[in-house]
């Protein structure tokens, strides 16, 4: 793998379930201003996604988004690809003249799904809207009034409207009601902050759960007792370890040897995930966006020999306000957490908040800096996908 980042952001359908990932990447041997390194950009992607990663890895089940200049269309690169796993984006910087219409024309002909990327309804385009399949629309690029006037104009063409650049849930619900069916932005991992909201009774006592396990002079038998307060949390906790996640000589059969099989610090590490993912009424898209983001925290701080359980956290209650739909600082104000954690998630401040920022910055495809603490490119992609693989395979299966 040469020397690139790798990254993916949600698409989703209107009920917020994941419908496919737009795959990113940038590296420093690409220029994506040039038309022929950009063209190398995204073949150097597909064979680090394709080949060297898997698709599977990267998006699971979904469709994978890949952008794809002029001269790749010219030259047919998506034939390469599985048709029924990708969807071919086309660059709205493209020059559209019969060569293009006639190759993109092909592959949907062949069975490809064809997007068209920040579309803008112009002469040069129209011929495209009698083959293609979705039309993604840059509601930062004009006024809501503005899209909605374009929302109308193509309806007539029965085509599937994608917004992107979505950032609030005012704007997810009218685009919803206009007609867009698939969404893309940061809107859904936000909270819907409602003045004077209380939490809910089983909200309550998993904050008091949380605040109990996080207590550093917490007690295998003080854990012990709190699991088994909770009859869902328990056997989503033996379900877990009586998996094939692990190599043990025989069943669990209880919380107490649960715990004393996987130690303290692992089972506050699951704890800490179940609890989170039953105290949330959000879609899944929310929690994974939260936990890949903690692994992600957690991997980079075993990186320069940093307190891996405390960036895991970190990582983990830095989503809390989008978990709770309530601000950040008052729902951390029910936790026992030291000033230093608390103050790196707000204000991210120290190594922690700079690792924290880092990977916010990381989900948005918006870092200024390739790397973190001088770790390589490609160490930190890996990471990424490690943590994407985590999710997946070791989490998933046990929240739902």
């Amino acid at each position: 793998m040469t020397e690139f980042l790798i990254g993916r952001q949600q698409i989703l359908d209107s009920k917020l379930n994941t419908f496919a990932y737009e795959i990113l990447f940038r590296g420093k041997d690409f220029d994506l201003s040039i038309q022929e390194s950009a063209a190398s950009a995204t073949k150097q992607v597909i064979t680090d996604t394709i080949l060297e990663i898997g698709l599977n890895e990267l998006v699971g089940p979904h469709l994978a988004f890949i952008n794809f200049t002029a001269q790749n269309i010219l030259e047919k690169t998506p034939l390469d690809l599985p048709k029924d796993r990708i969807v071919v984006e086309v660059l709205e910087n493209v020059t559209v003249d019969k060569h293009i219409i006639k190759n993109l024309r092909e592959l949907s002909s062949q069975g490809y799904t064809i997007a068209l990327d920040d579309f803008e309804l112009t002469e040069q385009w129209l011929p495209l809207l009698e083959f293609v399949d979705i039309i993604k629309l840059d509601i930062m690029a004009h006024s809501l009034d503005e899209t909605r006037q374009l929302i109308e104009k193509l309806k007539p063409y029965g085509l599937k409207l994608l917004a992107e650049k979505v950032e609030t849930h005012h704007e997810f619900e009218l685009l919803k009601s206009w007609g867009c069916e698939l969404f893309q932005g940061f809107f859904f991992s936000k909270p819907k902050v409602v003045e004077g909201k209380r939490l809910g009774v089983s909200q309550t006592a998993t904050i008091q759960l949380l605040s109990a396990i996080n207590h550093s002079d917490v007690t295998f038998q003080e854990v012990g007792k709190i699991i088994s307060q909770d009859v869902s949390l328990s056997y989503k906790l033996l379900h877990f370890i009586n998996s094939a996640s692990f190599a043990i000589p025989g069943k669990i059969d209880s919380i107490q040897h649960a715990i004393t099989y996987l130690g303290l610090k692992e089972i506050r590490r699951w704890v800490n995930i179940l609890a989170l993912s039953s105290m949330s009424t959000k879609p899944p898209a929310v929690l994974q966006t939260t936990l890949v983001r903690a692994k992600m925290c957690e991997l980079l701080a075993l990186e320069i020999n940093q307190d891996s359980e405390t960036y895991f956290l970190m990582g983990l209650l830095s989503g809390l306000d989008s978990i709770l739909d309530l601000p950040l600082d008052h729902a951390l104000q029910q936790l026992p957490l030291s000033q230093t954690v608390a103050d790196a998630i707000l204000h991210k401040t120290g190594m922690l908040g700079q690792a924290l920022q880092y990977v916010l910055d990381y989900e948005r495809w918006e870092m200024g800096q390739s790397t973190f603490a001088d770790i390589e490119p490609q160490r930190i992609a890996a990471i990424y996908l490690e943590c994407i693989q985590w999710w997946s395979t070791q989490v998933l299966p046990f929240i739902k």
